[in-house]
Formats: C-alpha cells, structure tokens, sequence
C-alpha cells in the first residue's frame, strides 16, 4: 500500500493541477486554440473498454468487449462526419488487450480535450437496466465502488501489473481509500459532459437514466483532462442485450453520446469566446493594463476593516509555487496566496457577507470552473462550518 500512495503521490506531482487548467485556457497560444486564441476542442480519444483477453462482462448471447467496440467505433464515424474540425483517437479500433495505464497514456500523449471510456454493466438482478455516466470521485454507493472493482479487476490482467500500479490491489477495499485524497482538477468539466450524456440517453433513445455518478475508475484517474466512463446498458438483461447487439440500437446509444459531445463542445467553447470577448486580452499574449481583470471586491481589504472573518473565492492549488502574476492566472488581479496542507492554495477577492462572495464566485466561475469559497481569519484558512459559528 505504502509503494501505491508513493506511486500516487509522484503522478500528481509530475503536474500541478492549475497548471493544467489554467494552461488549457490561458497560454498566450494554447495548443487548442482558434486563430485569436480562444480555446477549441480539438482531440477526443474513445476507449471501448476491455479487448483481447478481457471479455469484460458477459451476457447470455454477447461479450461487452464487442459490443462497446462497435458502439465507439459508430462514435468515432459521426464525430469524424458532422465535427471534421476534432480529431479521434481510438485506444483500440480492434479486438485486443490494452492495458489500463496506456488508454490513458494515449489520451495524454495527445494532449486530448476529452476522454470516453464506454462500457457495459452486468448485474446478478436480471432486471436491472438503464445507463449511467461516471466521472473520478468516491462511490458513495456499495454498488458504485463493486462496479469500480470489477473494472479495475482488468489490471490484474496485466503481466507486470505490480510493478505497473505499486501495490495496488483492485479487489481490497483499503486500496480505494486512497481516491478520497485526491483532486480531480476537472470534476466541472466532467460532470458537465457527463449531464449531457445521461440527458440524451433519457430524452432522446428512451433509456432509463440511472444518473452521474463518481466512482474510483482507474482508467479516469491518470487521465489529464475532462473524463467520463459511460455504462450504456446492462448485457444481463435479455431485452437491453438484445438492443444493444442490433445494429440500430448500437446506433441509437452512438448518436446519443456524439450530440451530448457536440452540446458540450459548443458550450465551452463560448465560454471561452466570451471570456476573450470580455476580459480584453490580448490575443498576441502580451497583457497591458486595459486588459487586466480586477475583481470589484478587492478593491480594500475588509480584514483592514476591522472584520474578523473575510470570505474569499480560492481559483487553484499546487504543489509548486506560481508567481502570483504569472500568464496561468489569465489576466486576474490581487491574486493572494495561502499555504495549507502541503498546497499553495491561490485566492481572490474579500467580502465580510456570504452573499457578496456567493455573487462574485459566480464571476469567478467563468474565468475558473472549479472555483469556490474560503474562509481567512488571522490570515489562515480556516473551515466555512467555523467561519459561521463565529463571524
């Protein structure tokens, strides 16, 4: 367990997470980006889950490895067909064994803007049936992190899977402790897309929409941009194993992940429009004072004032210190710094009222998606619960 948290620490560590946000967004000329700068969802990679060896999940007529290959396959094909501008990218096109670490190496590699992972679900209950969409985080649910087991069970098949993933094991509980310590630096991202999936699966091809959920999905966590693990049925049962082998239904489940892609696609890419459009940068990269973002709340320091607790809006974590007027904070002023718990946690604005902080997170929230609230008291951070029981 020990050589696992090691292993964990040092992939965290090889790339702080406002870096990867920030730099998405904010580099004079990202690598995804129009010609005046704004971001553009350029690369998606596609993972039809299992291949080879691995059957995944077995119905009483199919085998998910096949049936999540077609599904990516007809995935790919409308993406190339309606989106000509995104390049796709398979981790498997083929009937073969790919090792969890190296579907998300692929995505990596190719500095991808979005990776899907597809699969089936099978269950002991025969009438069990829907789609969910999963996104990294803790199950709250038994069944939640059962199903996260039994796809990281894949790793096993791995030939050098302990040296590989340092001790951990996809069967023992203890090993999963570990996911509630991390940060998934695009939960947002995530769950936004993940909501457009389950919204057109329900409203679109008629399925029973089991929700979003989280879960500890191995193949999720060392990717390095948005992710999803999309179930798009369950092969257990006789009447969704039978939709999901027809070539219409493979059809159906396809079209409805390629316009959930499209909808968030369009969707942040506006977002960044209107952030180019409204912050004044300057696209050559090159920032004056115009194009300066100055949060209205910073202007004085309520903790001047005289108050004891101030509410501030935190934009981002890293292990490595960033230079407070660094290009990765986009053009935002009075950016303060605070160090907790091994990060140096980045901050902005000053309100004394939760309602003046809650409207300017908001407008944070444009600029950085992951944003929310802090407490500072005495120049520390301390817990929101605190900062109301004694304001």
């Amino acid at each position: 367990m020990f050589g696992f948290l090691k292993f964990l620490y040092y992939q965290t560590k090889r790339i702080s997470p406002v870096i990867l946000v920030l730099a998405a967004l904010f580099l004079p000329v990202p690598a995804n980006s129009s010609g005046n700068g704004a971001y553009r969802l350029r690369t998606v990679v596609i993972d039809p889950g299992h291949g080879g060896r691995d059957s995944g999940a077995v119905g009483r007529r199919s085998m998910e490895k096949d049936i999540v290959l077609a599904i990516s396959l007809k995935l790919g094909e409308y993406i190339n067909k309606y989106l000509p501008d995104v390049n796709v990218i398979y981790t498997r096109d083929t009937d073969e064994f790919v090792e969890l670490h190296r579907r998300a190496e692929i995505a990596n590699r190719n500095n991808a803007d979005m990776f899907i992972s597809i699969h089936a679900n099978a269950n002991p209950n025969r009438n069990a049936k829907g789609t969910d969409t999963f996104v990294l985080g803790r199950s709250k649910t038994k069944e939640n992190l059962e199903l996260a087991m039994k796809e990281n069970a894949a790793i096993l098949l791995e030939e050098d899977y302990d040296e590989q993933y340092e001790g951990f094991d996809p069967n023992s509980t203890e090993s999963y402790i570990i996911f509630s310590m991390m940060q998934n630096t695009f939960l947002s991202q995530s769950l936004e897309f993940a909501a457009h999936v389950q919204s057109q699966f329900r409203e679109r091809v008629g399925r029973v929409d089991r929700g979003v959920k989280q879960a500890e999905f191995v193949v999720l966590w060392q990717t390095t941009m948005p992710s999803v693990l999309v179930e798009v049925g369950f092969i257990s049962n006789e009447d969704e194993e039978r939709f999901l082998m027809s070539e219409q239904g493979q059809a159906y489940i396809a079209s409805a992940i390629f316009r959930a892609f499209r909808d968030y696609k369009v969707s942040i890419e506006r977002k960044s429009d209107a952030l180019f459009a409204s912050s004044g940068r300057n696209l050559n990269g090159n920032n004056s004072d115009e194009g300066k973002i100055t949060p209205e709340l910073t202007e004085g320091s309520a903790e001047d004032a005289g108050y004891k607790t101030v509410f501030k809006v935190q934009v981002g974590s890293s292990r490595n210190r960033i230079p407070l007027d660094s290009d990765f904070f986009g053009g935002v002023e009075g950016v303060e710094v605070f160090e907790s718990d091994g990060l140096y946690r980045y901050v902005v604005g000053s309100a004394t009222t939760l309602e003046d902080i809650v409207d300017f997170r908001k407008k944070m929230q444009q600029i950085f998606p992951d944003a929310f609230i802090v407490a500072v008291r005495r120049g520390s951070l301390i817990s929101l619960q605190e900062a109301l029981n004694g304001n």
